[in-house]
């Protein structure tokens, strides 16, 4: 694979398993002339009066730069342990303001690239063709091309992809077309733009044995054939979803929302690139993936010690989606759920560990090792908490709509946010004194205030759960006429507590049949309360959901659930080992950490 990236302006080569070529055009500023070399050709942009370019790289081979066609002087910097290496390119002559250079980098990526997952058909639902998908969140961009791999810096693109014509590309970007490749008959070239600037992380490249189907106006749903008609009926609800989140927070400036539903290593349930929300089968809500595409995409944490803003505040307009198209008590509901996802965070990580800060340092910490709930939720908390002493829903989601207007295609930082809040609610701001900013941002563990949620919703859950404290009378209809979310929370609610005693577990699937249930997260559930009450029969069906799917979500645990049960420590371990090669690297590296293996023996 081939792709050409510029930050201030620069082109980028990669060589990969699928052979594709990929020529990305970038630019800082506006959109860039695009120079007729291809592929190893790229851009005239403006560089800062400086004649060095620092950018990030990661395992990444570099034989050559240019500029202009004339070579340039590089060196590689020290390697970090999970940073990567920095590229410092010196031009080979002076500049002048306003100067355009074309800057070429030729390199070769290693074939663990963090950012690259290749799939091979074996791996994949239609068993014939290889697949290729990239995940650079949040610092693996660097492993894909060379750039300056932080979300304070944003660009626009530009790209041509060149795949084998039985194989299909798509970007995160608008489809601006595809043709034969004139240098290859049995290959085409597909044409993406994506005209919004965007940080490096967002980033996005999937080829694949694809097909695609129209879910709306501006959506069309792409998977592979044996998935694609269940996806397009999964998420039939897109456009309404769009329609809802533009009320709140304004027009939807990304053009195309279309939806791809990755292989299942993918390891997240969703992820936001701008045109194409990354799903898994597992992932069957897009509300928050579209969310994003305001606070997230449009206004961008500056930095990942403010990861809370991107997630927080997605969170809280993800609520107030499903407040508008169900109802306030669902809202309060699925709150509640978030408050025990916190909780469970904090439990994992220690409730004095600073990575359960809002605002943590994450100075030497590898960011994949501190990603967990904690901005999510501990930021929608926050805002909830604010939403309460301002004055409501209505009111507060007038001030998130205008702090996006205020901030988009900006990077900020969580100063400019309160600041912001500050002079939004002026005439409130003895009430926004009052609030405990320090506990809330800079003291780890739970938040100081916990809200008192409605919890009409939850009072079923609680109750039953509260029934299983001894081995009573139980019948299939107690579940029967729980919804969906409300027998997540009571499994939830279950696990919370000390583990149940194996005959109530037993009983449990003979009266509720859980184990006949494919939604994933209530299965991830049941099996974890099983595992942990120590029903040997449950361990082979935990450890076939934590290898099935990728998502660490689910994988992480389950493996963590397998391992803490003693008797089975080995087979957890086995396990893994056997599936690893096939899990997505960032997966597979956490995984390997969890069960205390060997990374270099896992192999």
């Amino acid at each position: 694979m081939c792709i050409s990236y510029g930050d201030s302006c620069f082109t980028v080569t990669i060589w990969g398993k699928l052979e594709v070529v990929v020529l990305v055009v970038v630019d800082t500023v506006g959109y860039p002339n695009v120079l007729p070399h291809f592929p190893f050709s790229l851009i005239s942009l403006s560089l800062s009066p400086s004649y060095h370019q620092t950018l990030d790289t990661k395992d990444l081979k570099v034989s050559k730069v240019t500029a202009n066609g004339q070579a340039a002087k590089f060196t590689l910097g020290p390697k970090h342990s999970f940073m990567g290496t920095p590229l410092e390119i010196t031009l080979p002559f002076d500049l002048s303001r306003g100067q355009h250079v074309i800057v070429e980098v030729t390199y070769e990526t290693a074939p663990n690239a963090s950012a690259l997952q290749w799939l091979t058909p074996e791996q994949t639902a239609g068993k014939k063709h290889p697949y290729l998908f990239s995940q650079c969140q949040a610092t693996h961009c660097r492993s894909m091309v060379p750039c300056q791999d932080t979300p304070a810096m944003k660009h626009t693109y530009y790209a041509q992809v060149s795949v084998p014509k039985e194989l299909v590309a798509v970007m995160s970007a608008v489809r601006d077309g595809e043709e034969p490749d004139p240098q290859d008959s049995s290959r085409a070239i597909y044409h993406f733009r994506q005209p919004v600037p965007m940080p490096s992380y967002l980033i996005a490249i999937v080829v694949g044995a694809l097909e695609s189907r129209e879910i709306g106006p501006r959506s069309r749903v792409w998977s592979e054939k044996e998935l694609v008609d269940k996806a397009a009926y999964e998420f039939s609800e897109t456009e309404t979803m769009l329609k809802t989140a533009e009320g709140l927070a304004g027009p939807y400036v990304w053009g195309q929302y279309d939806i791809l539903v990755l292989p299942p290593s993918f390891p997240y349930g969703g992820m936001e690139n701008p045109c194409l929300t990354y799903a898994t089968p597992t992932l069957l809500v897009i509300a928050h993936e579209i969310s994003h595409s305001w606070t997230g995409n449009l206004v961008t944490n500056k930095t990942w010690e403010h990861f809370w803003l991107n997630e927080g505040h997605t969170v809280y307009l993800e609520r107030m989606i499903g407040r508008s198209m169900e109802s306030e008590q669902f809202r309060q509901f699925k709150a509640m759920g978030g408050w025990k996802e916190l909780q469970e965070s904090v439990n994992t990580f220690g409730a004095n560990n600073p990575l359960t800060n809002l605002v943590p340092n994450l100075n030497e910490v590898d960011l994949d090792e501190a990603f967990s709930s904690v901005p999510y939720e501990k930021g929608f908390a926050l805002l909830y908490h604010l939403e309460e002493l301002m004055g409501g829903p209505e009111v507060f989601m007038g001030f998130v709509k205008s702090y996006i207007q205020l901030f988009s295609y900006s990077s900020i930082t969580t100063e400019e946010w309160k600041h912001y809040l500050f002079t939004y609610f002026k005439n409130k701001v003895d009430i926004l004194n009052k609030v405990d900013w320090n506990a809330w941002m800079h003291t780890p563990g739970m938040p100081p205030v916990k809200p008192q949620y409605d919890t009409t919703m939850a009072d079923a859950c609680i109750a039953l759960c509260k029934r299983w404290g001894d081995l009573g009378n139980f019948s299939e209809g107690d579940v029967k006429t729980l919804s969906t979310h409300q027998l997540i929370e009571f499994l939830s609610l279950l696990l919370q507590q000390e583990p149940l005693p194996l005959s109530h577990v037993k009983r449990m699937q003979e009266v509720y049949q859980l184990n006949a249930f494919n939604n994933a997260e209530i299965r991830f559930r049941w099996l974890r309360l099983c595992v942990k009450s120590k029903w040997e029969d449950a361990v082979p069906m935990a450890l076939k959901m934590a290898t099935e799917q990728g998502r660490m979500k689910f994988t992480r645990p389950l493996f963590k659930e397998v391992y803490n049960f003693d008797k089975y420590r080995e087979e957890a371990v086995r396990v893994f080992i056997a599936h690893r090669a096939a899990m997505h690297p960032v997966t597979a590296n956490l995984v390997s950490k969890d069960l205390k293996v060997d990374n270099d023996k896992s192999t």
